[in-house]
């Protein structure tokens, strides 16, 4: 049995993992469930892993997988990492293969200081076909840099990228700054203006003009190897 603010985190989580592919941070955890301090967050998630339905991921910035969720509610989650081709399944399923198709690598995007704009294929990555984010073009991208880790995206990270011409606020996109430098930021428009922010303390929010920034696609999906 889960308490409200046990069964409002678990429910948090899982709503950003399916939107965004990658967990909440503590931040947004401590915002979305109105408390004051991480600790409290800490403690939540303690019970969750307890209880059975999170597991924490070891040596990975915050990465949270989801086990299973309350009897009666939709679990149907897409885990956020991938290993070798297989979606990590939860520890009581059976392993399950999924049918893999093949995404463009278009080279690397920055998670830090800007880098040049992206133009060419240096190889392809087999992609399980559910992570892939309904019809449209996806492609992918290796991060480089540490700007977003605590969104869980870590340097040496692919991304899978569903391209498209804008975005909601709050999504991890990939944006092109002048036509000259991509990078991987969250969204944040305001008024005429865009903020791409960090997911790291470390690094400034950056905002520009509207005219100034082109959304080339929205995070869906990464892939991490060992």
């Amino acid at each position: 049995m889960l308490t409200r603010k046990q069964l409002d985190l678990l429910q948090f989580i899982n709503k950003r993992m399916q939107k965004d592919g990658v967990p909440p941070s503590f931040d947004e955890m401590k915002e979305a469930l109105d408390l004051r301090s991480k600790s409290g967050i800490h403690r939540l998630i303690t019970a969750l892993e307890e209880r059975g339905f999170i597991r924490r991921l070891a040596h990975r910035a915050r990465a949270i997988e989801i086990i299973k969720m309350p009897d009666g509610m939709d679990g149907g989650f897409t885990p956020s990492v991938v290993q070798g081709g297989r979606v990590d399944q939860p520890r009581a399923a059976m392993p399950v293969e999924v049918d893999a198709l093949e995404l463009p690598v278009m080279g690397r995007i920055a998670a830090g200081t800007p880098i040049e704009a992206i133009q060419d294929v240096s190889h392809n990555v087999a992609v399980p076909g559910a992570m892939l984010s309904g019809k449209g073009r996806h492609y992918a991208l290796e991060v480089k840099g540490d700007s977003m880790i605590d969104a869980g995206i870590n340097n040496g990270d692919i991304v899978v990228i569903k391209e498209q011409p804008d975005a909601d606020n709050g999504d991890i996109v990939v944006a092109l700054v002048e036509d000259q430098e991509a990078t991987l930021k969250r969204l944040r428009k305001r008024g005429s203006s865009i903020a791409l922010e960090a997911a790291n303390p470390a690094y400034e929010t950056r905002v520009y003009r509207d005219d100034q920034v082109k959304i080339q696609g929205k995070l869906v999906g990464l892939i991490r190897t060992y």
